[in-house]
């Protein structure tokens, strides 16, 4: 049974007067598109409102997004100067972002540096992983270590390098390993809540106002695969 975020039950990592981190569900769509499902974001400002009995509007900014059968940390702005700031460090790549993945086939390598050219099919929303540059192909790069062997799977830990659409499902599957779940990336059979085993893990930045070094950890879901991690 899947279960999306409201705001009795938002999972909050992280919260001040600029900045609130939340652990997204599988499902969950950060912004608004045109299925016209209630987004994250609209879930959050809800529970802000709620909160601090503010009257009229919330402001909230969305600084990044994770795929929608991705679960993880994501962050939004509470001001609109902490937004211009955090949108920089997401643009200037000053944020270290770490993932663990679910995959089937364990890599060769225990560690490694993956480099493709992606290019995204519109059409399909896929991105396809090539060796060699392709036109209207962005370079893209991670870096995984394997974390722990389960019975049928490999556990990783991912390091992005670029932020690419679909990356880390697009990177892994070209090396024969795709992600648990993931039938658009070549995983053969869909997981029961029809999310996949990606999941954004930790998160470090500078603030974008108290210049503290900020560290947040996103619990893993709660389902049998992550809880024997």
């Amino acid at each position: 049974m899947k279960i999306l975020s409201n705001k009795e039950n938002l999972q909050v990592l992280y919260e001040d007067n600029h900045v609130i981190a939340v652990n997204k569900r599988v499902g969950d769509i950060v912004q608004g598109d045109k299925t016209g499902d209630k987004p994250l974001s609209d879930v959050v400002k809800e529970y802000l409102k709620d909160k601090y009995n503010k009257p009229g509007e919330v402001f909230l900014g969305v600084v990044h997004r994770l795929d929608r059968p991705t679960t993880g940390i994501v962050i939004f702005a509470r001001t609109s100067k902490a937004l211009t700031r955090l949108n920089d460090l997401f643009k200037n790549r000053e944020t270290q972002k770490n993932y663990w993945a679910v995959v089937k086939n364990k890599p060769q390598k225990d560690n490694d540096t993956l480099v493709h050219y992606l290019k995204r099919n519109e059409k399909t929303n896929t991105s396809k992983a090539h060796i060699k540059e392709v036109p209207d192909s962005k370079l893209a790069s991670l870096e995984y270590t394997v974390i722990k062997e389960l019975n049928n799977y490999s556990v990783l830990e991912i390091g992005l390098h670029t932020g690419r659409h679909h990356q880390i499902r697009a990177q892994l599957s070209a090396i024969g390993s795709p992600i648990k779940g993931d039938l658009k990336y070549g995983f053969d059979r869909s997981n029961p809540d029809g999310g996949i085993h990606l999941h954004a893990r930790k998160l470090e930045f500078i603030h974008p106002v108290t210049k503290e070094k900020i560290e947040i950890t996103a619990p893993v879901p709660d389902d049998v695969i992550w809880k024997a991690i």
